[in-house]
């Protein structure tokens, strides 16, 4: 099997200090924990900021900090940046991250494809925004890393295929386990797979108690992995045991080990993506 890339997210919307100490929220802790995970064998690491009071912001800023940040130590690291609508609904608070220039331009953008709910909020993503958000990013030379949370959000992508707005590399991460959308069982695991694009890069994540066990299913079918933080704060199912991000991804590295998956470095992971051919695009298309 190919190498496994490893999408590191770290901090995320919604964890807390008081939901648990390990969460990094300043700058600095988010860098440290960036780089950690590098030295263990992320490849990709996927971005939210927060605000000094641990809010998350949209703010491009904070955003370069960070970046520049990971970078002053470690160049090779592919960064992704959020571009959610969970707290921030307006394409420009939302699209101001792309703007970034030179040594802080990220590589990659998220791009959520539809509309969902949270167990306390929900995230907005009409077709204008998701298409705006698409176009911008094809403009600046960033690739989208493409979320799906159910099959209906795949169909959108074979949409803007067929439109020529979304042009390759296609990237999925598909999450499971959210109360509103796919949940972790092997037919919609499976289902959600076969839709993808014939030449989509997949990695699967697991929301809550279930990450572990997507996580190993991505392992052992050959695709890639997000892990950290961001989608569970708990090191077990029971919930007794908090987790860090290190021991997140020292389990994903046994794992990795015990199917004799290598792990995939930032440029062995551009080359599987396909972003070493595309990272400089600055066309865009009508």
């Amino acid at each position: 099997m190919m190498p496994l890339i490893i999408n590191f997210v770290p901090t995320g919307m919604v964890p807390t200090k008081e939901m648990t100490p390990h969460v990094p929220i300043s700058t600095t802790e988010i860098v440290e924990d960036v780089l950690r995970a590098a030295d263990l064998g992320a490849s990709i690491a996927h971005l939210h900021a927060r605000l000094s009071d641990g809010k998350p912001t949209y703010k491009k800023d904070v955003f370069a900090e960070i970046i520049s940040g990971v970078r002053a130590h470690n160049g090779d690291l592919i960064l992704c940046v959020s571009t959610s609508g969970r707290i921030d609904g307006e394409f420009e608070k939302r699209s101001q991250v792309l703007e970034l220039d030179g040594d802080c331009q990220p590589e990659m953008a998220s791009l959520t494809l539809g509309s969902l709910n949270f167990a306390r909020n929900a995230s907005s993503n009409p077709p204008d925004m998701i298409r705006g958000l698409l176009q911008k990013m094809n403009e600046r030379g960033i690739v989208p890393e493409l979320e799906a949370f159910d099959l209906g959000m795949i169909n959108f992508a074979h949409y803007l295929i067929k439109k020529e707005l979304l042009r390759p590399p296609f990237y999925f991460n598909l999450l499971f386990g959210n109360l509103f959308s796919a949940q972790p069982n092997l037919p919609s695991v499976g289902s959600m797979i076969h839709a993808l694009p014939e030449e989509a890069t997949w990695a699967l994540a697991g929301l809550g108690n279930c990450q572990l066990a997507i996580n190993t299913t991505a392992i052992a079918h050959g695709g890639h992995v997000r892990v950290g933080l961001e989608d569970n704060i708990y090191f077990d199912e029971q919930r007794k045991t908090l987790s860090t991000n290190e021991m997140q991804l020292r389990r994903v590295l046994d794992i990795a080990s015990a199917f004799g998956r290598s792990i995939a470095t930032p440029s062995e992971a551009r080359e599987i993506i396909g972003l070493s051919k595309t990272s400089t695009r600055v066309d865009s298309h009508p």
